[in-house]
């Protein structure tokens, strides 16, 4: 196996420049064929890696300028941003078509389900033509409002984004959180897209801003019962790294430290418990996290270590009756709940067993009622919730647990905002592939439910019009890999139809199957949508996570290859309509199997992807590096240099033909940095061996997330579809 992986990785360094294309190149495209400008060909520059006695040559390392400021840098991705524009000009039309209609479907008006917290109605209202949402209060005194109609009388505007987001080309923001007294509200600000927030305050009594500012934060706030104190984290210059918790109390100009984390693999959060007599500090990494709780009466005295860190113990802490309750993989590789007494936190054995580790079940998280205890678990790969009410001697009560039941065999539910742990009602999110997201109040005693709201899709959308499945393809090894599919209940099944294929599958982040009206855009063209669960993520148990990471990373790739191969061997599709599509690591899936099974495909689109993986993971100054060690490999060590080496995409770029392609990445992204792609691309231009279109789509104003906004950010997916579409010669 190891030989044969060998050869599938072979030239990784071979190939010699291809004879520079003429002018005017001229080739089939949409309405037969017509004249294509040259692409851009980014200059070589002589530049070396050298690791553990081996030599990567790099000659497109000069893209990388981590200000943002090179003209010359700049120059070249508006270059090829106008080479995009010029190759899918015919499809401007169309593009705005695909635009206009995906926005349609999303209600201009829309609002959330107001919620009850702290003797207010909370709740997000979306008016028509503004891309933010506007988030607003009213007494709980007053009837449950029905924000969909509108301004409700005596409704208080705690925050306008669309106010806030005036004169930028990008925002986002976090919050807001209000004290628990109602009178001070916190909320973050990023600007830029780099996920550095600045810290704001609002007097809610009066509106007005208070001059408290903090920079340079992760956007997060979490007050003290105090009212006056707010814990917040600030990130590392230069990697982002979220380091430290800090206290700030209103009016003063001087914050204290109050945790650091000093281990460069580990970040940090700030939350507030279930109870609300606590702020939790964690701090964690990929295998490990650890634990520390302040007195929230009390916030300034010093944090209490909850267990000391140990390599291989993950753990997440809440508290509610007096009681610490801690979900664990100790001696549990599914996860199991335990609790503990305040005294007892440090001492694992003294920990008293909630709800037991289950073969086959992976226990994702909790919510604390006072009567009730709710568990998000995991079942044969679908996400559901199960109740078990409090029995003798406030334990979780088993015998007389039940599980959610729902009507249809494939779906997605979790737990939604429930802020009163008073409440006999648990309110859940629920979705599949052809069910809109809904949000519904579930009776905990009586098990009825209340549909509050379904997701609202304008225009004639009948969810009966459309049929999902789930099929098994067995991988190389013989695993057997899910794939969740959506299609139109009239499509044509006697032949095959094009079909794309997404997929994930790292940092044991599942792709849960649910509904998307951006993605009727497709369907309604006679496109299949599936969604290939590979090895990398955790549909199927923490042992499907560990078993596409680190040294099995190749797994993951091997299994959307294979998940393709079997789409295309049971008729659903074929090899010249079979479109792949991933994102970020998902990105990363696509560049490597760009360079592994480049005939399965007539063409993929890569989102931010991260490509540069080794070269990414030998430098410690870039964001996220350190922190994932223990996903990607430390290629400082040998072994795992080599594995990494055997899948990286930028390293493995050959003399070869390679699927139509398209890149979308943002200037300012802090995950993935843009030169990774714009490296990427243009060893793709030097090396490909084909006359298929290789576009690079640079957001110059945005980063990770692409463009923000509710609406704006369905151009590049107007992009995407149209540079699919077009491939099998759709264009209306």
């Amino acid at each position: 196996m190891r030989a044969a992986l060998a050869l599938l990785l072979l030239g990784v360094f071979a190939g010699c420049p291809r004879t520079p294309p003429t002018e005017l190149e001229s080739r089939a495209a949409s309405g037969g064929a017509r004249a294509r400008l040259r692409p851009p060909m980014a200059k070589r520059i002589d530049y070396r890696h050298s690791t553990h006695g081996q030599t990567r040559e790099d000659p497109y390392f000069w893209l990388r300028d981590d200000e943002r400021e090179n003209t010359e840098v700049l120059d070249y991705l508006r270059r090829e941003n106008e080479y995009t524009e010029q190759e899918l000009a015919p499809l401007s039309g169309f593009r705005e078509t695909l635009y206009e209609e995906i926005v349609a479907r999303i209600p201009q008006d829309d609002a959330s389900v107001p919620v009850q917290v702290d003797g207010w109605w909370r709740y997000t209202r979306n008016e028509t033509g503004k891309e933010y949402d506007i988030h607003c209060r009213l007494p709980a005194s007053a009837p449950e409002p029905d924000p969909s109609a509108g301004p409700a009388t005596g409704e208080e505007i705690v925050l306008d984004e669309n106010e806030r987001a005036r004169g930028h080309d990008y925002y986002a923001a976090v919050g807001p959180m209000i004290s628990v007294d109602g009178a001070t509200m916190a909320f973050g600000e990023d600007t830029v897209s780099r996920r550095i927030y600045t810290l704001r305050f609002k007097d809610l009594g009066t509106g007005e801003l208070l001059p408290d500012t903090i920079e340079g934060t992760t956007g997060g706030a979490v007050w003290a019962l105090d009212h006056r104190t707010v814990f917040y984290v600030k990130r590392e210059e230069g990697t982002l790294r979220a380091h430290q918790v800090w206290r700030h109390t209103l009016g003063e100009t001087e914050d204290t430290l109050v945790f650091e984390e000093t281990d460069e693999q580990f970040y940090v959060s700030v939350g507030r418990s279930r109870s609300r007599d606590y702020i939790l500090i964690g701090s964690y990494q990929t295998v490990s996290s650890e634990y520390r709780f302040v007195d929230a009466r009390q916030p300034t005295a010093a944090p209490q270590l909850f267990l000391e860190r140990e390599r291989d113990h993950e753990y997440d802490v809440d508290h509610l009756g007096g009681r610490f309750y801690v979900r664990t993989n100790w001696e549990a590789q599914d996860f199991r709940l335990m609790s503990a007494a305040p005294a007892d936190t440090g001492h694992k054995d003294r920990w008293r067993e909630e709800i037991p580790a289950r073969e086959g079940v992976l226990f994702r998280g909790f919510e604390l009622f006072r009567d009730y205890l709710v568990a998000s678990e995991r079942v044969d790969g679908i996400a559901g919730l199960r109740v078990l009410p409090w029995g003798d001697e406030g334990r979780a009560d088993a015998e007389r647990a039940h599980r959610i039941a729902f009507d249809e065999p494939v779906y997605y539910a979790t737990l939604g905002d429930n802020p009163e742990v008073g409440s006999d009602t648990l309110r859940l999110i629920y979705s599949s592939m052809t069910t809109p997201w809904s949000t519904v109040d579930y009776r905990m005693d009586t098990k009825a439910r209340v549909l509050k709201k379904r997701q609202r899709v304008v225009g004639s959308f009948e969810p009966d019009a459309y049929a999902t499945e789930r099929l098994m393809a067995t991988a190389r090894d013989g695993t057997p890999v899910p794939i969740s599919l959506v299609y139109r209940r009239d499509l044509d099944r006697s032949e095959p139809q094009p079909l794309l294929l997404y997929a994930y599958g790292s940092y044991g982040h599942s792709m849960d199957p649910t509904f998307s009206s951006v993605r009727l855009s497709l369907l309604d063209r006679g496109f299949v949508y599936a969604i290939a669960h590979v090895r990398g993520g955790q549909e199927m148990g923490r042992a499907w996570y560990e078993d596409g990471k680190l040294m099995k990373k190749l797994n993951t790739f091997f299994d959307y290859i294979d998940c393709g191969r079997h789409l295309v061997d049971q008729g659903w599709t074929a090899s010249d309509r079979l479109f792949g599509h991933g994102g970020s690591a998902g990105g990363l899936l696509i560049g490597a199997v760009a360079n592994m099974a480049p005939d399965l495909f007539e063409g993929l689109v890569a989102d931010v992807p991260f490509v540069d993986v080794v070269t990414t993971m030998l430098d410690e100054t870039i964001p996220l590096t350190t922190f994932e060690y223990d996903e990607w490999g430390n290629p400082n060590d040998p072994a795992a240099y080599e594995y990494m080496m055997r899948y990286s995409p930028y390293d493995n770029v050959r003399a070869q033909a390679y699927p139509a392609m398209l890149v979308i990445s943002g200037l300012h992204d802090s995950q993935v940095q843009y030169w990774e792609p714009a490296k990427w691309v243009a060893r793709l231009r030097h090396r490909k061996t084909d006359d298929n279109r290789l576009l690079l789509h640079m957001n110059m104003e945005a980063g990770h997330g692409g463009a923000s906004g509710r609406f704006r950010q369905h151009r590049e997916t107007a992009l995407t579809y149209a540079f699919i579409l077009d491939l099998v010669g759709i264009h209306e």
